[in-house]
């Protein structure tokens, strides 16, 4: 049993001083810029001196007991030296969010997710940080965008990488630009009107640099992850680790005047205990609103298709604002693809979709054929406790696109016009929809899976990631993740933009985003007014009150299997030569989509 939530322990709150907790030592000493001093205990496992101050820039490390090593600071927020060197104290003044943000509500709206490194390269194949995303940001306001979610910053091994494998969670990674790169990242976002969510990674650490289990029980043998052994929750000693996550949400949220954070895999947070640390997060962050004035977010990545992740804590829920809707990419990816493979399995047909759409779940109490088991339970669309604004529904994401053997996008693969058909019922759907970084102009770039470990574990890497592959059929060379090749050809190619279809795809983007913002019933989270028709096994009519989304995949033109004709009082917007006739009826030469008003079916 845990106690109530309260104010967790973080650097910028005690900033007067060095602190670490280290129960597992009996005797810790500080090393600042070559001088060693001695700490004092003050009580449960914490050890803290006030001498000598901290200044910023200075170099810091610990030393547990007679140990030779010197270890970085489990909440350091800066590892300028990567996550084998010395902590840097940093300058709290620099860090000071903007007063004049008053944040805003994020259910409903339109996220776009983007890596630093990719999404705005600088020369020559250069990294990106988050002061050249800066200058990327106006683009997304033109878009339409409402907020972006950054891929994990929290350092982690060498220079490039997608993030999930960090181990220093209170720090922000140096090739990014540091802490610092970041409150002038929030700073610009908020003087935009965008909002800023960061991923984090609370399940596990990455293998190298990780170095808490020598401070205290940050990990424990009594339940199992893929990654190992999982992080502490319920164990003896869990109530400091658990403050060591809350006390890293509230330094974003709070003290650097982020608008939310993405919980990754939160199915792999291993909590027995009672509240689960999810829902004594999420009322920690409910008094965190009260004491900033800002809507704060949360959105769990969580596998389970359980609604009781986006219940009350109050009804015994786990208190997430939003959770990623995987069953929706999946219903539209197989049906615009015509893949089944994996975990596409169960999708893929035109019925599926119909039933998707407004029922987010495929697997809802339902047997799973990928799982082997019965998997999930129902959404209720007229639930008092949530509606479609609280899944995040999206055609392309890291992982649906990194995950893949060459990292290709849907649109590789498929007719520009099909592509604008599953877009279509992303962004018009009751959902709140996410796209991923260059999916709007249709990017020529893939996203692949691209690491820089050390050349010992760097060859595991690679080696696991073919032989993965090869166990799946995959005949091709998969890149290589250690390669500097695979990550600069993930970078996205700006100029694109302007060029032929690029431009075309981008224009639809828009006009879909601004017909979303135009008109309610386009962007209403009601899932019992939200149904589908099915046309044809390569047609679906979304109807969003009296408006429609019209996606045809193709390859032929628009035709109902059973001869009923498509007629609509007025067409909002088409892509792929949609028109509609004297008569109202709706024509597509091939794959397309069409937004429409006052649709109807007739024989």
């Amino acid at each position: 049993m845990t106690r109530p939530a309260r104010i967790p322990p973080t650097p910028l709150g005690a900033a007067d001083r060095y602190r670490v907790w280290a129960p597992s030592a009996r005797a810790v000493t500080l090393c600042v810029d070559g001088v060693e001093h001695p700490m004092s205990a003050s009580g449960e496992g914490w050890f803290e001196t006030a001498r000598p101050a901290p200044r910023p820039g200075a170099r810091y490390a610990f030393r547990l007991d007679d140990a030779e090593q010197w270890l970085p600071d489990p909440r350091a927020l800066s590892q300028p030296d990567g996550v084998h060197g010395a902590s840097e104290v940093v300058d709290p003044a620099a860090l000071v969010p903007s007063d004049r943000w008053e944040g805003r509500e994020l259910c409903g709206a339109v996220l776009y997710e983007l890596h630093v490194g990719t999404f705005a390269p600088g020369p020559d194949g250069a990294a990106g940080t988050l002061d050249t995303a800066i200058e990327r940001l106006d683009a997304l306001v033109e878009l339409g965008v409402d907020a972006v979610e950054l891929m994990p910053l929290a350092t982690f091994p060498g220079e490039r990488g997608w993030g999930y494998d960090g181990v220093g969670l209170y720090a922000v990674h140096a090739a990014y630009g540091g802490p610092e790169a970041l409150a002038r990242f929030v700073r610009a976002a908020h003087d935009r009107g965008l909002a800023v969510v960061l991923d984090v990674v609370h399940n596990h650490l990455g293998p190298s640099g990780n170095y808490l289990g020598m401070f205290g029980p940050y990990f424990t043998a009594e339940h199992e992850t893929p990654w190992g052994e999982a992080v502490n929750l319920d164990q003896p000693g869990s109530r400091h680790v658990r403050d060591f996550l809350l006390g890293s949400a509230r330094q974003w949220l709070v003290e650097l005047g982020l608008d939310g954070l993405r919980l990754d895999a939160v199915h792999e947070l291993k909590d027995d205990s009672s509240p689960h640390l999810l829902a004594e997060l999420a009322d920690a962050v409910a008094a965190w609103e009260q004491e900033t004035g800002r809507p704060l977010t949360l959105i769990a990545e969580s596998d389970r298709n359980r609604p009781e992740t986006v219940s009350p804590t109050a009804g015994g829920g786990l208190g997430m604002d939003m959770q990623w809707a995987d069953d929706v990419h999946h219903a539209v990816h197989a049906w615009a693809t015509g893949e089944r493979e994996g975990y596409y399995v169960d999708f893929g047909d035109a019925d599926v979709l119909a039933a998707v759409l407004p029922g987010i779940f495929r697997h809802a109490g339902t047997w799973s054929s990928f799982r082997g088991q019965v998997w999930g339970a129902p959404v209720d669309p007229s639930s008092p406790d949530y509606d479609g604004h609280s899944f995040v529904t999206f055609l392309q994401d890291h992982d649906q696109v990194g995950n893949r053997a060459a990292g290709d996008r849907i649109h590789h693969g498929i007719d520009p016009g099909a592509h604008a058909a599953a877009i279509g019922l992303i962004l018009l759907g009751p959902g709140t929809p996410m796209l991923f970084q260059g999916e709007e102009w249709a990017a020529s770039t893939p996203f692949a899976y691209f690491t820089d470990h050390d050349p010992e574990l760097g060859a595991l890497v690679s080696a696991g990631r073919t032989r993965e592959f090869a166990a799946m059929g995959w005949a091709e060379e998969v890149p290589d993740p250690q390669a500097r090749s695979t990550f600069t050809r993930s970078q996205l190619r700006w100029q694109e933009r302007a060029e032929g279809e690029h431009a075309r795809m981008l224009e639809w983007y828009r006009q879909l985003i601004a017909l979303r913002r135009a008109h309610a019933d386009l962007r209403s989270g009601d899932l019992s007014a939200t149904h589908v028709d099915v046309l044809a096994e390569e047609t679906v009519l979304l109807r969003r009150g009296d408006l429609a989304v019209l996606a045809h995949r193709g390859p032929g033109a628009l035709a109902a299997t059973d001869g009923r004709v498509l007629r609509a009082r007025e067409l909002l917007a088409g892509f792929g030569g949609a028109e509609l006739g004297e008569d109202g009826a709706v024509r597509l030469p091939g794959p397309g989509a069409a937004v429409l008003r006052g649709a109807s079916l007739s024989g």
